[in-house]
């Protein structure tokens, strides 16, 4: 028998006890004999049971709950994301738990053990750690994974991503089509997936030019990309492409506390494209994300798994949208 589909009446008759025996186990109730309490628990190991907590609690309507694991919550590509696969899973009938892992691979760990032992239908993660076990215990308790933003390592997951080299690429170019020979980067953690995709597309566009790479890394934080740049302008960059939003404020307050001037002194190109982007003097010229389609098409890759009608693996590719502001190039709008 499929774990997923185990319940209290087939741990009951596995150890030869009540349902309501088992139930009472389950819930830590102190009348059960110890020689019962033994046999219910070598049952649950035995046949790998996981109790449903959420059914299990009769004063609530029971729920499908979705497991969405982010990297960071104060991104706001995140906050975008788990906003649009909240409104999609809740039309389709389902709720959201919501975990957040500071891309810390021990907080993912945690959170995806707790998803598990919450037996949620289906897991959309954004992976700080693509190869973590957790995730392939999910797999083979029959939980569905769809990968947001970075794949995974086991294939049986789906995974929706952007073509991260193809867009930073293509951010370099503009900065050299502006007239700058001397382009920084600003990258993030190069264990982290989009991050060591963006750098090989800044790389070939450099290559491309003649022209050797400046390189710095942000770790994807404000405070790292404020540095980064800092170090970047030292050298005598004359623009720079930032791997992510947050980096691009802290590159941001860098220019500023140099005296220096947005494009005149320095050009920019931040990948994301957050909401401020438009507010600022001058705008910000962005790699954009199609977040909410690619949420969307996250949970529709799950529903599919959810309803049986689809059980070969999908990898969706979506590209970046160059929003052309005044950044980069004097005189652009």
């Amino acid at each position: 028998m499929a774990k997923q589909s185990l319940r209290i009446r087939d741990v009951a008759r596995h150890a030869r006890v009540s349902p309501a025996t088992v139930s009472r186990v389950l819930t830590g109730n102190a009348t059960v004999r110890a020689d019962k309490r033994e046999q219910v628990l070598a049952a649950i190991e035995a046949l790998g049971y996981r109790p449903n907590r959420l059914a299990s609690n009769l004063r609530r309507q029971q729920a499908d709950m979705i497991g969405v694991v982010v990297s960071d919550i104060e991104n706001p590509h995140f906050t975008e994301m788990v906003r649009a696969v909240e409104d999609a899973a809740y039309l389709s009938g389902h709720r959201v738990l919501l975990c957040n892992t500071d891309e810390n691979p021990a907080k993912q760990a945690d959170y995806l053990g707790v998803l598990a032992e919450e037996r949620v239908v289906g897991v959309i993660l954004s992976p700080t750690d693509a190869g973590a076990p957790e995730i392939v215990e999910l797999l083979d308790h029959g939980i569905p994974v769809v990968a947001f933003d970075r794949a995974v390592a086991d294939r049986r997951a789906d995974a929706v991503v952007v073509n991260n080299t193809a867009g930073a690429r293509l951010g370099a170019e503009h900065l050299l089509g502006c007239g700058h020979t001397r382009v920084g980067y600003i990258g993030g953690p190069r264990t982290v997936e989009t991050a060591a995709l963006r750098l090989v597309g800044y790389q070939q566009a450099m290559d491309a030019a003649g022209l050797g790479p400046r390189v710095a890394d942000g770790g994807f934080r404000i405070e790292g990309g404020r540095e980064a740049a800092a170090a970047l302008l030292d050298d005598g960059a004359s623009a720079l492409l930032v791997a992510n939003n947050l980096m691009a404020i802290g590159a941001l307050e860098a220019i500023r506390e140099r005296g220096l001037r947005v494009p005149d002194d320095v050009a920019m190109v931040s990948i994301d494209d957050p909401f401020w982007a438009g507010l600022i003097d001058p705008p910000l010229t962005t790699l954009g994300q199609p977040v909410r389609l690619m949420a969307e098409a996250a949970v529709k890759l799950l529903m599919g798994r959810l309803a049986g009608t689809r059980s070969r693996r999908k990898r969706l590719v979506f590209d970046f949208e160059l929003h052309h502001r005044g950044s980069c190039c004097v005189g652009v709008s």
